[in-house]
């Protein structure tokens, strides 16, 4: 894996920071998942449909993102 640096709403970032490391590495997954995604230029609605697939399966669940994102 390779580091680069995105911006994100303050927000986004304050959560990711304060997040468990298991959750930041739940996070990371998805983020890349995403991206390899959009470079093989699929619709935004297969990606979003298979991002939820793929965050399911990894038990990173829709409130859970919401819990991280508002709780921190």
């Amino acid at each position: 894996m390779e580091t680069i640096t995105i911006n994100v709403d303050y927000e986004v970032a304050k959560a990711y920071r304060e997040a468990a490391p298991n959750q930041q590495q739940k996070i990371q997954r998805l983020v890349n998942d995403l991206l390899k995604q959009m470079i093989q230029e699929k619709t935004l609605d297969q990606i979003i449909q298979q991002m939820q697939t793929e965050a399911k399966n990894n038990g990173l669940t829709q409130e859970t993102l919401d819990d991280i994102l508002h709780n921190g």
